[in-house]
């Protein structure tokens, strides 16, 4: 998985992205990344090819009645039901619950691998941004094997249907296009990965 870790700003791209859809818009660890999207010249570092992301661009940096950080916490936190919940269990659970099967297969995973990742308190791992945050760890740490098993096992099976709903109903352009973004990114690393993506059965 060399290519994943040296060419194409993948761990970059994997970073920017598990950020902004787990911290909130302005605090320390996404702000500076809103600010970076909301501007030209982020196309050129992106993994893609820019024209492909020229409709995003304008997307990201149009106006909304909806403050940002009101957008994220209506998306990501509640109080109400989240239209699209960032947890692989929900999608993978029967049940459509938090810390359900998946999330205790991914626990065994990292614990098999001796991978330690702190989540914010009582947070499933199992996080859409967490994931891709500790997919981006990965591969910095010349971790490849195990980035790609987690892209394959853990994260692309039930991550399409996650971000088609979510744009969906996202109701918000700069969050409707992080997705987009997210999507088009996401499909391009299946295209690259030397084992298959698992097949899932998904519930939601």
């Amino acid at each position: 998985m060399t290519h994943f870790s040296q060419r194409d700003n993948f761990s970059t791209a994997a970073r920017v992205l598990g950020a902004l859809f787990y911290y909130a818009p302005d605090s320390t660890e996404a702000s500076a990344l809103v600010s970076a999207l909301k501007t030209d010249g982020w196309q050129a570092q992106w993994p893609l090819e820019p024209t492909a992301l020229s409709a995003l661009a304008e997307l990201l940096q149009s106006e909304a009645d909806e403050p940002l950080p009101q957008a994220w916490q209506r998306l990501f936190v509640g109080p109400y039901a989240l239209p699209s919940p960032p947890w692989g269990s929900v999608w993978l659970d029967r049940e459509n619950v938090l810390f359900g099967d998946s999330t205790l297969a991914l626990r065994e995973w990292m614990r098999d691998n001796g991978i330690q990742f702190a989540v914010q308190q009582n947070e499933p791992e199992d996080h859409f941004g967490a994931l891709l945050l500790l997919t981006a760890w990965l591969a910095e740490n010349g971790r490849h094997t195990e980035c790609e098993q987690l892209l394959a096992w853990h994260l692309l099976p039930w991550s399409t249907r996650f971000l088609d709903v979510f744009i969906e109903h996202a109701n918000h352009p700069f969050y409707q296009a992080l997705a987009e973004l997210a999507r088009l990114t996401l499909a391009k690393w299946r295209s690259q990965l030397l084992i298959p993506v698992a097949d899932k059965p998904l519930f939601r």
